[in-house]
């Protein structure tokens, strides 16, 4: 079976060109677009089954630092790998993200989706 990556990110084309790239890698993907969508499929009792967590921080309502906190209080999720992709990269935001329990916090601006997969990989295989 696939493993199963849940991307939450606001941006429509970059969750679409993400998705594309992890499922032409063989993942299984669920897709948020905001914290409504993310705190459904979190909720859910096969909440449990996602391998990773793609994470931005910047989104509409509630956002990514308040998600991650009810990651690691959920008992379904709360050894799920994390890995935060943002462009929000202040040394007091990746130290407080860092606090909540994530497993890598890279900058988008940083990195090309190969090697955001090559980080994917590392940590899930």
């Amino acid at each position: 079976m696939a493993k199963k990556i849940l991307i939450i990110e606001d941006d429509d084309f970059l969750r679409g060109m993400e998705s594309k790239k992890l499922l032409n890698n063989g993942y299984d993907v669920l897709a948020a677009a905001n914290s409504v969508e993310a705190f459904k499929i979190l909720n859910e009792p096969n909440a449990n089954e996602i391998s990773i967590i793609l994470l931005d921080l910047l989104l509409p309502e509630v956002d990514g630092f308040t998600i991650l906190a009810k990651i690691r209080e959920n008992k379904n999720t709360e050894n799920t790998p994390v890995i935060i992709f943002s462009n929000l990269y202040q040394p007091e935001d990746i130290k407080k993200a860092n606090v909540l329990g994530i497993n890598e916090f890279l900058i988008k601006s940083n990195f090309t989706l190969d090697e955001l997969v090559d980080k994917i990989k590392n940590l899930i295989g």
